[in-house]
This record gives structure tokens, sequence and C-alpha cells, in this order.
């Protein structure tokens, strides 16, 4: 556009119609020098029909580009019939994608109606009609970031809902920190990659609370390291399960379990079911308790759902993502006979406070020391702000996701300080 635009000298040989393309006509291009010195009032004319063709020339291309737009936006959601789901699945018989018990829920990867997906079988914590359903989904399916796996539609049967999302090739944070095959060994050897992912969550997460455009509070409460899929080859992060909590009626209203004639509970559904555990209270009940990594201390005593409960299970990944250790962890004391109880909130706290030698004692080895002391600092002090007791001292998303941005320049300036000069030649032999 810039040499179209340019002023012709009258050394340049003229422009003919066939080397014009069909849509512009070659005298607006290049109108002649010695009629624009002689009369302005011509070049202004001919100025004028550049202006016009170029802005018909333009709204072409932004026809065109609202037409690639259009297309990559999200399409109506889909309300599937359980027999789309049934015959996709072989009647649920199909093998399940993920062969780890890092997720509660059923889920298979299988085709839907030209797409690849995966299919979540959810039990409702309060049932929803079917229009109720179209009306969340609706709202849902607008939603577009590059953070955030879509949600493509659902399907309902009996007590169960079925939520369908697009298939995303990668792994979850939890395979890619802690390979239970090498444990000495991590896809995320470099302080960058971890970076990386720290940021695209922040955004993602921040996104999901404040930037959808719904005018909704809308609460993610699925905030997990094995609800985080990374991608390769630049070790991008994106969240699973948006969208969930809405569909289930997780945030509609408080459910509670009664355990004998006056006791009741909070329901908590667990991120790991391998930790799940019965035991008995002193009156001989049973309860339910499960490991509560990500929950917030309100969500565990009143089982309320808020956006600051979603920002303490975000500084519970970051801090796991930084250690490359569980979230929380049981030892057993031999001189007690008991198992202790530690959590990487109070080992990166400890660190904290013996200063950045004892930081960098926590950080996590497998990086091998190589990481930019005082950025990795600054993040852990900031995870820390997110896990704080108090619900009202914890930051918001954006505030988190604009400090993790910059922490993430940061690291690329670092980066670029220390990797090695190319171009130089080095000789070992004497002069």
């Amino acid at each position: 556009m810039g040499a179209n635009t340019s002023e012709p000298t009258s050394s340049r040989t003229p422009r003919t119609r066939s080397t014009q393309s069909p849509r512009t006509p070659a005298s607006h291009l290049s109108p002649s020098p010695s009629t624009s010195e002689s009369n302005p009032t011509t070049a202004y004319t001919n100025t004028s029909s550049y202006t016009k063709d170029t802005s018909w020339d333009t709204s072409l291309s932004c026809q065109s580009s609202l037409s690639s737009l259009r297309e990559s936006l999200s399409e109506n959601p889909h309300i599937y019939d359980i027999t789309e789901i049934r015959t996709a699945t072989n009647n649920f018989l199909a093998k399940r994608y993920s062969s780890t018990s890092s997720s509660a829920a059923a889920y298979w990867r299988c085709n839907l109606r030209g797409r690849d997906t995966v299919v979540f079988q959810r039990k409702f914590r309060r049932k929803i009609q079917t229009s109720q359903l179209k009306e969340r989904l609706s709202i849902i399916c607008r939603s577009n970031h590059m953070s955030i796996i879509k949600l493509l539609g659902a399907s309902i049967s009996g007590d169960h809902i079925y939520l369908v999302y697009e298939f995303i090739q990668g792994s979850n944070l939890v395979e890619c920190l802690r390979n239970p095959r090498n444990p000495s060994y991590t896809v995320l050897s470099t302080w960058i990659s971890r970076m990386q992912i720290a940021t695209d969550l922040a955004h993602g997460l921040d996104y999901v609370h404040n930037n959808t455009g719904l005018n909704l509070s809308i609460v993610h409460n699925h905030i997990k390291s094995s609800s985080i899929i990374v991608t390769e080859p630049s070790f991008n992060a994106k969240i699973c399960h948006f969208g969930t909590a809405q569909l289930r009626g997780e945030t509609d209203a408080i459910e509670t379990l009664e355990t004998g004639s006056s006791k009741q509970e909070t329901e908590i559904e667990e991120s790991n079911a391998s930790f799940r555990e019965l035991k008995r209270n002193d009156s001989g009940d049973r309860h339910f308790e499960g490991l509560r990594d990500y929950m917030s201390p309100e969500f565990r005593s009143s089982g309320s759902v808020t956006q600051k409960s979603d920002v303490f299970a975000f500084g519970v990944v970051i801090l796991e993502l930084l250690s490359g250790e569980e979230p929380l962890k049981y030892r057993y004391d031999k001189e007690t006979g008991d198992f202790l109880r530690t959590s990487v909130i109070d080992t990166a706290t400890a660190a904290t406070a013996e200063g950045r030698e004892g930081l960098r004692q926590w950080v996590d080895r497998r990086m091998n020391d190589s990481f930019p002391v005082e950025v990795a600092e600054k993040l852990i002090r900031l995870a820390l702000d997110c896990v704080h007791v108090d619900p009202d001292n914890r930051p918001d998303m954006g505030r988190v996701a604009g400090k993790i941005s910059k922490l993430y320049l940061e690291s690329r300036i670092w980066l670029d300080n220390v990797k090695v000069p190319t171009g130089i030649s080095v000789s070992l032999a004497p002069r």
C-alpha cells in the first residue's frame, strides 16, 4: 500500500492497465505528473478517486477478513442427543482416553459430527432443565480464548450431564511435572517453559473472571494441575472444564450431606480419587474425607464458591509448578507412628523466610539452578498472596495476570543475557 501511494517521478515508466490488478484502474494508481503539477484541482480529483477505489478495495478485504473471522468464531452450541453420545463412545464401553486417575470424571475421546472431541460424564449437583441448559450453553460457548479449551455442547441423561469439549493434543501438568516412570526427568526443564505456563494460566483465568464480556461473575471452580493441558512445542497451557461449574449447578446452591441425625457436611468433589479415604469419627459414623489441596479455607468450611476460591487454587498450582512437588503430601514419622502432613504452601512460606538461598533450594532442582532468582522470588511471593487465608486479601486475577506478564518479560531478558553468544570463534592454541 505504501508503494502505491508514493508520488511518481517523471523518469518512471508509466504503468499499463495489463499490469494492474483487475479490481483497481491503472489511471487512479499512476496519475500523470504533469497533470498533477499544472492543475491542482485535477490532482485533488484523482486523489479522491484513488481514495474511493482503495476504500472499495479495503472493503473487499474487510469482507474477506470478516468471513474468516466468522469461520473462526464459535458455532451455535450443540445439544447432543444421548444416542449420539452412546454411538460415539460405543455405549460408553470404549476405552477411556486417560489411564491416569487424575480426574474423578469419566471421559472418552470420540468423533462427534465430524469433530475430534472429548466427552466428560458429570453428575449433576443441581439438575437444570433443557431450556435453562440451552440458555447457559449459548452464553458460555460465546467465550473464546487461546488458553481455554472450548466447550462445544452438552447432553443430558438421567442424573448425568455429558459435556463435549474440543480435543487438544498434549499432556496434563501433573504428568509433565511428575513422571512416575522417571521421577528425575521433566519436559519442563527450563525456567522459561514454566513461566510460559504460568502466564497462559493467569491470562486464561483472568479472561474467565473479568473479560468474557457476558456481564456475569463466572467461577471456574476446577482449577488444578490435572485440569491444565500443556501443548508442544512452545509449552502453552490450556485450562479444561470451563463452564462445568455453571452447567452442573455447582454455583447455584450449597449442597450438604446428612451424616447421622443432626450432622451435616458439605459435599466436596476431590481432584484425585486415589487419595480419597473413609474415616471414622468419634461417634462411629463414617464420613467422606478427601485431599483438600486446591480448596480455599472458606470453601472447606462453608462450600462457598467464589472467584477468590479460583485465585487460591491458582496460587497452589503456581507453587506446584515452581517446586515440582505435589500440593499435599503425607510423610510417615517412625518415632510417633503418625503421618505428618506437608503442603507446598508451608514449604514455600518457610523457604521465603530463609531468603533467596532458601528459595534456591526450594525451586525444582531439575532446572539445574538455572533461573533468575529475583524473578522467582517475586513469583513465589505473588503465589503466596493468592493463597492468603483471608479471601479479601487475595489479589484479583486482573492484577495477577499483569504482574506475571511483567515477570515473563523479565525472564525473557534474563534468558537473552545468559545465552551463549554466537558468531564468535574461540581458539585455544598458543599465540
